[in-house]
């Protein structure tokens, strides 16, 4: 009996590709690292998953976290001849801890999927 392959795993699957492709460069991959964020908090949001909360709380970190370092590098950056203090960089710490909590919530699960 074939299995049919439903739309929310590709969709779940094609997030966390976009989240491993975007971890190779955290800068430069921060637009995909957040488009995977939210493809995952949309899939386990749909499936009622009991982590969805936790995945849509990352998606927002991340997304924060990302839209003010392109707010400040739009602005010249931090420090040195730039007018804002390094004070300002602290508005981009979510990005990290949001990357951190979706990767920890994956890695959970897998181990949850694997141990049943």
């Amino acid at each position: 009996m074939k299995k049919r392959l439903e739309w929310k795993g590709v969709v779940h699957i094609l997030g966390v590709v976009l989240i491993v492709i975007g971890t190779v460069d955290p800068l430069e991959g921060s637009v995909l690292i957040a488009a995977g964020s939210g493809l995952l908090a949309l899939t386990t949001w749909l499936r009622r998953d009991r982590n969805w909360k936790l995945f849509l709380l990352a998606f927002i970190m991340i997304v924060e976290g990302v839209s003010a370092m392109f707010y400040f590098s739009d602005l010249g950056g931090f420090g040195g001849k730039s007018s804002l203090s390094w004070w300002w960089s602290s508005l981009i710490v979510p990005y990290p801890i949001g990357w951190i909590l979706v990767i920890t919530l994956l890695i959970l699960r897998a181990v949850r999927k694997r141990n049943k």
